[in-house]
C-alpha cells in the first residue's frame, strides 16, 4: 500500500499521508511526493485548492522517521539526515508561498514534521482531537520545520514555553497560539471536505470553513500567561529554571522539573534559536538557520541518544552530554545558529 495517496476530484486536490501504523511518520520519498504532487497542481486549471490529511483515526503525523537520522548518526551518514531536512524544509516555503489554497486537517497527534507539513498552510484546521506540538528538546533536537518561526510568534512567551519543554497544545491552544485558523469538530471534516468539492471556487474555501467553524473552547495555555511570560522571558535557561523555581504554582514546578530533565544542549540552542527567528524577516530565512543548527545538533551525541531513550530502548532515561547546563560553553548557541553545512 502507498505510504502516501494523491488524487485530484471536484477541483480539490487531495494528499493522504498514509501510513497509520506509525502515526504517519514522515519518510523522504513522502515529502518529495508531496512537492511533486504540489508541483503539478499549481498550473493545474482542474486543481483550485489542495487538502493535506492523515490516515487513520490517531493523527495527521507524528513527524520524521526519527530512527533513521540516529542509524544515519551511529553510521557517519550525517549527510543522508541533511538531504532529507533540505527537502523537508524546502516543501515547508512552497507550502507557505504555494499560489493556491492549502487546507491543512490538523486532527489528532500533528507534532514535528507534521507541524511542518500543515502549520504554514493558507487554512490550518484543529478539532477537538488535535494534539500539536514541537517535542524536538525531548530527543536533544531543536524546533525546526519553521516551528521557530511560529514559535517565536506565539503571544507572549507562550512559544519559548512550548519550545523548551516541548509542551502538547489542544486545538483551542493551537489557535491562540497561532499555528491553527479554525476549530471544526472533528465529525464535521468529511462534510466540509464535501463541501469543498461542490463550492471548488479559488476565493471561497475560507468562507466554506466558516460554516462548520465552531469557538474553540477557551485556551488552557493562555490562563497561564501570567507565570509563563513571568519566567520564560529570562535570557539563559538557567535563569529561567531559577524563575520557575521560585515561582509560586505547581505548574512552574513541574515545568522547572521538565526542563531539568531535557537536553541541557538542545535546551540552549532551541531558546537562542527562537529569539533569533523573532529578528528573521520571513520563513525562508528561519529554515535556514533551522538547517544550520539541524546539521550541528545531528553531529552531537544528545540526538542519537535522545533518540535511543524515547523511541529505540524506551527507558526514558538518556545520559545528555553535558549532563548539566553549568557544563554548557558560553558560545555553544552562537556555533550552533552559525555552522554551516557541507554541500555535499
Amino acid at each position: 500500500m502507498a505510504d502516501l495517496i494523491t488524487s485530484v476530484a471536484d477541483g480539490v486536490g487531495r494528499i493522504t499521508l498514509n501510513r497509520p501504523h506509525v502515526l504517519n511518520a514522515l519518510t523522504h520519498e513522502m515529502i518529495s511526493g508531496i512537492a511533486d504532487a504540489l508541483e503539478r497542481w499549481r498550473t493545474d486549471s482542474e486543481v483550485a485548492m489542495v487538502v493535506i490529511d492523515g490516515a487513520g483515526d490517531r493523527g495527521l503525523c507524528a513527524g520524521g522517521d526519527i530512527r533513521g537520522l540516529r542509524e544515519h548518526a551511529l553510521s557517519g551518514r550525517n549527510d543522508l539526515s541533511r538531504r532529507f531536512w533540505r527537502d523537508e524544509y524546502e516543501l515547508c516555503a512552497t507550502i507557505d508561498e504555494y499560489p493556491k489554497p492549502y487546507i491543512a486537517f490538523m486532527t489528532g497527534i500533528t507534532m514535528g514534521g507534521g507541524v511542518g507539513v500543515s502549520a504554514h498552510g493558507s487554512i490550518r484546521i484543529v478539532t477537538e482531537t488535535s494534539r500539536v506540538a514541537m517535542p524536538e528538546t525531548r530527543i536533544g533536537f531543536s524546533p525546526d520545520v519553521g516551528g521557530s518561526w511560529l514559535l517565536a510568534r506565539a503571544p507572549g512567551e507562550l512559544g519559548t514555553y512550548l519550545a523548551l519543554n516541548g509542551v502538547t497544545m489542544s486545538g483551542a491552544d493551537a489557535v491562540a497560539c497561532g499555528f491553527a485558523d479554525y476549530y471544526v469538530p472533528v465529525d464535521r471534516l468529511p462534510h466540509l471536505l464535501q463541501a469543498f468539492g461542490e463550492r471548488a471556487d479559488p476565493g471561497s474555501p475560507g468562507e466554506v470553513v466558516l460554516l462548520f467553524d465552531e469557538t474553540p473552547p477557551a485556551s488552557e495555555l493562555e490562563q497561564k500567561r501570567e507565570w509563563i511570560d513571568r519566567c520564560y522571558s529570562a535570557d539563559s535557561v538557567a535563569e529561567i529554571l531559577e524563575r520557575l523555581r521560585d515561582e509560586a504554582g505547581a505548574a512552574a514546578a513541574a515545568a522547572a522539573l521538565e526542563l531539568e530533565s531535557l537536553s541541557p544542549m538542545a535546551l540552549t540552542v532551541a531558546l537562542a534559536a527562537v529569539r533569533r527567528a523573532r529578528e528573521l524577516g520571513s520563513l525562508r530565512d528561519v529554515l535556514a538557520q533551522e538547517y544550520r543548527t539541524s546539521a550541528w545538533l545531528a553531529a552531537q551525541p544528545d540526538l542519537a541518544e535522545g533518540i535511543r531513550a524515547q523511541v529505540v530502548d524506551k527507558d526514558r532515561s538518556p545520559n545528555w552530554t553535558p549532563s548539566s547546563l553549568d557544563a554548557v560553553p558560553d558560545s555553544l548557541a552562537a556555533a550552533a545558529l552559525a555552522h554551516e553545512p557541507p554541500r555535499h
